[in-house]
C-alpha cells in the first residue's frame, strides 16, 4: 500500500481478525470483537473504534520487554575472578514485538579499571626491518614496565612473518632456498623465507620474550608487499596456541614498513583457493597453508577480529600511514600509529594505542534480522544525548556510558518464529543477547463458540464474527447457499461488473457497503458516496454544497460543478450604481468586460468608449462651476478624486468636448495618458552585446599598447648594454692540447752499456 489510509481501507473490506492480518501489519490497528456492528468496521484505529462505541472488547496488543539477565557493572578487573568481571549490562533481554510498534531499552558499558591485558607482538622480519629487530631485543622488559602501570595482569607473546615462499613473492631459485640473501653484498646472510611463525605464546615471563626476540634473524622476499594479513589471521584464530584468555583485553600489534598483500594477490602465484578462516599452524608452529591458500580479505579479518574480541594495532612507517588508516575505516576495532624507521618509539606507540582503545566504546550488532529496525542514541560522559550514534570517545578508565536502543519490527515472519541477535562493544568479551518474539496473532481466536445462536446455529462465533458452516452464508449465517451461478446476481450492477463495485461485501444477495473514514458509501450496489465530488482549493464542493453520489448539490446562491461560483452581483456594482459600469457582465461575483477597450475591476476605464465626454462632464461641472449632478461637495470629491483638471490655453492632441446646459454651453479638451510601449528586446540585446565587445576591444588595445611600450624599453636597454660590452679572449684552464712534446738529454756508455739522462 502506498499510504496507511489505503491499507486501512483494504482491511475494512476483509472478514476475520486473523484473515485480515489486522494485527500483523505495521500499523497501530485494533480489532473489535465484542460489538454487533457491521463486519466491515471492526479493524480500525483504536480511537475510531472507541468513537464508534466499541470501548469494550478490543484486541489491541502492545510490545513488551523483559530483562532476563542483568548483572551489575564491575569497578575493577584484576581484583575479581575472571568470570565475575562485567563491563556491559544487561546481558540478556527478551522482546515481544508487534509490527509497527517500537520499544526501547538501555545498555550501559564501563571500561573497568585494572583489566587483564594480553598483547601479541607480530613483527615483519623482512630484510628492511633489520634495524628494527636490533632495537627491540630488550622490548619485553621495558614494555612490561609501562603496561603494568595500566594493569597488574599483563602477558606478552611474539610471532613473525615475511611472505609466501613461492614466486613471484619470494626468491625460489635453488641457490636462494637456504639463504635468500645470497649475492646481496650489504647483508649476505639471512634465514629462509617463511609465511608466519608463532614463536612465543602469551606469558607473563618477559625474560622469555627477550630471549626469543634475540634469537630471531631477518629473511628476504622479492616484492615490496608483505604477508602480514596471513600472519594476522593465524594469530587471531589459533587461540589455543597463541594463548588468548577469555577474560582479558586482547591486543594484536603488527609492525611493518611496507604495504600488505590482500585477497586475490595470491592468484599471481597460482593460489586460487580463498582463505577458509581456519587455523593452519603445524607442529613447528609455522603456517602450513601459506603456499596453498590465498591471502585473507579485509572482511574476513574484520569478522575474525570481532568474533575473538581482538583489537588490532597497525604500527607502520609514515609513508604508509594513509593506507593503513583507510584499513581502520573498513575493519572495526583497529587503530594505526606511526612507527619510526628504527622502531625506537614502539613502546610509546603501543601505550598510546592502548589508551586510545580504552578511551572509546562502540557497539556492534551481530545477526540482526532483516525485518527488525534498530536505532541507537548514545549518552556519553558529558551527559548529552547523540541520536543515531552508537559510539562514545574521550573516555577515562572507569567512565560509564549508556546507549538507548530502539527496536521496531517491520513485519511478521512467514511463520511465527523467534529471532535472536547480539549487541556487543567492539573488542569486549561482554555481549547482550536479544531474543525477539512476534505478537501477530489474534488472541480472541482462542475463545470460540461452536453452533452459536449469534450465528443462527449455523456457524462458529469467533472474534465477534460468524464463520459459517458449509452451505450457509450471511453475517449471521442466516442464508442458505444457492447455485453458484445465481448466488451473487443481485450484488452486480450489470453483467461483468465487480461485486458491489468493489466497495462492499455481498451477503445474502445484498450489498453491505464498507465504512470509510472519508465519508459514507451507499446505494444498492455501493455505487454512491458523499466524498468523491469535485473540490475547489481542496474543499469538497467549495464548502457551498453537499456531495451526493459524486455530484455537488449547491446551496442557494451558488452554481458550478464544484459550487465555487456565486450568483450575487453586489461586488460588480460600480460607483455610478451600474452593473460593471454598463460595460460588462457579472460572472461569479467578478466583472467580465464586454465593451471594446473597457478594463478595470468594474470596467470603469474605457478611453475609446464613445461616451468619454459625458463621463467627464459631471466632474468638470462640479469642480469648476459647482453645478451639475455632483454639485454636492462630498459627492464631487468622492467620485472625482482621481480626475486632474488644469486650465490651459491650447491642448494639442486632445479630444474637444462641447456640453450644453440649461443656461450655457461650455467646452473642454480631454487628453488621456498613453501607456509607453514596451522597450524593444532586440535593441536592448544588441546594445548590451555591442557595449561588451567595445569595452573588450578597448581593453585589448590598451593592453597591446602597454606591452609594446614595455618591449621597446627592454630592447633599447639591451642594445645599450651590448654597445658598452668589452669582450676579452680567454682559454679554459681545464683544456689541454692534444699534442705534447718531450725532449731527452742523455749520454750513452757503450762499454758499460748504460744510459744516463733526463727527460723533459
Amino acid at each position: 500500500f502506498s499510504t496507511n489510509e489505503e491499507a486501512v481501507w483494504w482491511l475494512r473490506g476483509r472478514v476475520g481478525c486473523q484473515e485480515t492480518l489486522c494485527l500483523a501489519l505495521p500499523l497501530p490497528l485494533s480489532w473489535d470483537f465484542g460489538s454487533t456492528k457491521s463486519i466491515t468496521s471492526r479493524c480500525d484505529y483504536i480511537e475510531n473504534l472507541i468513537a464508534n462505541g466499541c470501548a469494550g472488547a478490543i484486541e489491541s496488543p502492545q510490545s513488551s520487554i523483559n530483562i532476563v539477565k542483568n548483572n551489575s557493572l564491575s569497578s575493577k578487573g584484576s581484583s575479581l575472578t575472571h568470570s565475575d568481571v562485567t563491563q556491559m549490562t544487561p546481558q540478556k533481554v527478551s522482546l515481544n514485538l508487534r509490527p509497527g510498534d517500537q520499544t526501547s531499552f538501555r545498555v550501559q558499558v564501563r571500561q573497568v579499571e585494572d583489566y587483564p591485558v594480553d598483547l601479541y607482538y607480530l613483527m615483519d622480519l623482512s630484510l628492511s626491518m633489520k634495524d628494527d629487530l636490533d632495537n627491540i631485543r630488550n622490548l619485553g622488559t621495558k614494555l612490561a614496565e609501562e603496561m603494568r602501570q595500566l594493569t597488574s595482569n599483563f602477558r606478552l607473546g611474539f610471532g613473525s612473518f615475511v611472505d609466501k615462499n613461492i614466486s613471484p613473492f619470494s626468491y625460489t631459485a635453488p641457490k636462494y632456498q637456504n639463504n635468500p640473501c645470497t649475492g646481496y653484498k650489504i647483508f649476505p646472510n639471512c634465514v629462509p623465507s617463511f609465511g608466519f611463525r608463532h614463536i612465543l605464546s602469551l606469558t607473563d615471563k618477559v625474560d622469555s620474550f627477550n630471549e626469543e626476540v634475540q634469537k630471531q634473524k631477518v629473511s628476504r622476499n622479492r616484492d615490496a608487499p608483505e604477508g602480514g594479513f596471513d600472519a594476522i589471521l593465524q594469530a587471531i584464530v589459533c587461540k589455543e596456541k597463541i594463548g588468548w584468555r577469555k577474560e582479558a583485553s586482547h591486543l594484536l600489534v603488527l609492525t611493518t614498513d611496507d604495504v600488505p598483500h590482500i585477497a586475490l594477490d595470491g592468484k599471481l602465484g597460482g593460489l586460487v583457493q580463498p582463505h577458509d578462516g581456519h587455523c593452519h599452524l603445524n607442529e613447528e608452529n609455522e603456517y602450513s597453508a601459506s603456499n596453498r591458500l590465498d591471502y585473507p580479505s579485509l572482511a574476513l579479518l574484520g569478522e575474525k577480529l570481532a568474533e575473538n574480541n581482538i583489537h588490532l594495532i597497525f604500527a607502520v612507517t609514515k609513508n604508509h600511514y594513509v593506507l593503513y588508516k583507510n584499513f581502520t575505516a573498513l575493519i572495526p576495532g583497529t587503530t594505526v600509529e606511526i612507527l619510526r624507521q628504527d622502531s625506537k618509539n614502539i613502546i610509546q606507540l603501543i601505550v598510546k594505542a592502548y589508551n586510545s582503545i580504552r578511551s572509546k566504546v562502540e557497539l556492534t550488532v551481530w545477526d540482526n534480522p532483516e525485518d527488525i529496525g534498530l536505532t541507537f542514541t548514545a549518552t556519553c560522559q558529558d551527559g548529552l544525548s547523540y541520536p543515531g550514534l552508537r559510539k562514545c570517545a574521550d573516555l577515562q578508565i572507569g567512565d560509564t556510558v549508556s546507549f538507548d536502543v530502539s527496536v521496531k519490527a517491520q513485519s511478521c515472519p512467514a511463520e511465527n518464529i523467534s529471532h535472536t541477535f547480539t549487541i556487543k562493544p567492539a573488542g569486549f568479551r561482554d555481549t547482550l543477547e536479544v531474543l525477539i518474539t512476534y505478537n501477530c496473532l489474534c488472541g480472541c481466536t482462542k475463545q470460540n463458540e461452536q453452533n452459536s445462536s449469534k450465528c443462527s446455529g449455523n456457524g462458529t462465533y469467533t472474534c465477534g464474527l460468524c464463520e459459517c458452516d458449509p452451505g450457509y452464508l450471511g453475517a449471521k449465517c442466516e442464508c442458505e447457499e444457492r447455485e453458484s451461478g445465481t448466488m451473487y446476481n443481485m450484488c452486480r450492477e450489470a453483467e461483468g461488473k465487480t461485486l458491489c463495485n468493489g466497495r462492499g461485501e455481498c451477503s445474502c444477495n445484498q450489498c453491505v457497503c464498507y465504512e470509510s473514514e472519508f465519508g459514507k458509501i451507499y446505494g444498492p450496489f455501493c455505487e454512491c458516496d458523499n466524498f468523491s465530488c469535485a473540490r475547489y482549493k481542496g474543499v469538497l464542493c467549495s464548502g457551498h454544497g453537499k456531495c451526493d453520489c459524486g455530484e455537488c448539490k449547491c446551496h442557494a446562491g451558488y452554481i458550478g460543478d464544484n459550487c465555487n461560483c456565486t450568483t450575487e452581483t453586489d461586488r460588480c456594482v460600480s460607483t455610478d450604481s451600474q452593473l460593471c459600469s454598463g460595460r460588462g457582465n457579472c460572472v461569479c461575483g467578478k466583472c467580465q468586460c464586454t465593451e471594446p477597450g473597457a478594463f478595470g475591476e468594474m470596467c470603469e476605464k474605457c478611453p475609446t468608449c464613445p461616451g468619454v465626454c459625458s463621463t467627464k462632464r459631471d466632474c468638470i461641472e462640479c469642480m469648476l462651476f459647482n453645478s451639475g449632478k455632483l454639485a454636492d461637495n462630498q459627492t464631487c470629491q468622492k467620485h472625482c478624486k482621481d480626475e486632474i483638471i488644469t486650465r490651459v490655453d491650447v491642448l494639442t492632441g486632445a479630444v474637444l468636448c462641447v456640453c450644453p446646459t440649461s443656461q450655457l454651453i461650455f467646452s473642454f479638451s480631454l487628453s488621456l495618458p498613453e501607456c509607453s510601449s514596451a522597450p524593444d528586446a532586440l535593441t536592448i540585446l544588441l546594445g548590451v552585446v555591442g557595449s561588451i565587445l567595445l569595452i573588450g576591444i578597448v581593453l585589448l588595445a590598451i593592453w597591446k599598447l602597454l606591452v609594446t611600450i614595455h618591449d621597446r624599453r627592454e630592447f633599447a636597454k639591451f642594445q645599450s648594454e651590448r654597445s658598452r660590452a668589452r669582450y676579452e679572449m680567454a682559454s679554459n684552464p681545464l683544456y689541454r692540447e692534444p699534442i705534447s712534446t718531450h725532449s731527452l738529454d742523455f749520454t750513452f756508455n757503450k762499454l758499460n752499456k748504460s744510459c744516463n739522462g733526463t727527460i723533459d
